[in-house]
């Protein structure tokens, strides 16, 4: 696999999607946007979690090979085929098959002066296997 650029597991603590109507034509939505340089596509499982309810798990999209993805959180539909839900603070887990990079971006419009907030989501690096030292082996 070439470029084996990021990670495997993002974590994205703060998501919100506003329930207020927009102010104009532009509608306020969230994105988890990732790009994958390899030459793989990856296969992306996202896991919702709340405050006071259980997670939606199992949202899956695909980032081709070479590809960004931009997904939209108001295009998305849970198991039961509803939109997630608004108004409620939540939080993403985003799983990778690949080394992907990921970032997440809110555009609020609930006020005529319309705000947008980007950052990178939190990479979680794969654990290292420590390897035992000769004198702490178990005697065989």
């Amino acid at each position: 696999m070439k470029n084996a650029i990021g990670e495997k597991l993002w974590i994205i603590p703060d998501m919100y999607w506003p329930l207020i109507t927009s102010q104009g034509s532009y509608v306020s939505h969230e994105s988890i946007c990732v790009l994958n340089p390899s030459d793989t596509d990856c296969e992306i499982t996202i896991n919702l979690y709340f405050e006071d309810r259980e997670p939606i798990r199992g949202l899956k999209v695909l980032c081709k090979a070479e590809r960004t993805h931009h997904v939209r959180m108001d295009g998305l539909l849970d198991h039961t085929g509803r939109h997630l839900p608004r108004g409620v603070p939540y939080a993403a887990v985003v799983e990778c098959s690949v080394p992907v990079v990921v970032q997440y971006t809110r555009v609020d419009t609930t006020q005529s002066e319309n705000a947008l907030m980007t950052t990178m989501a939190f990479p979680v690096k794969e654990p290292v296997k420590e390897s035992v030292k000769e004198s702490e082996k178990e005697p065989v």
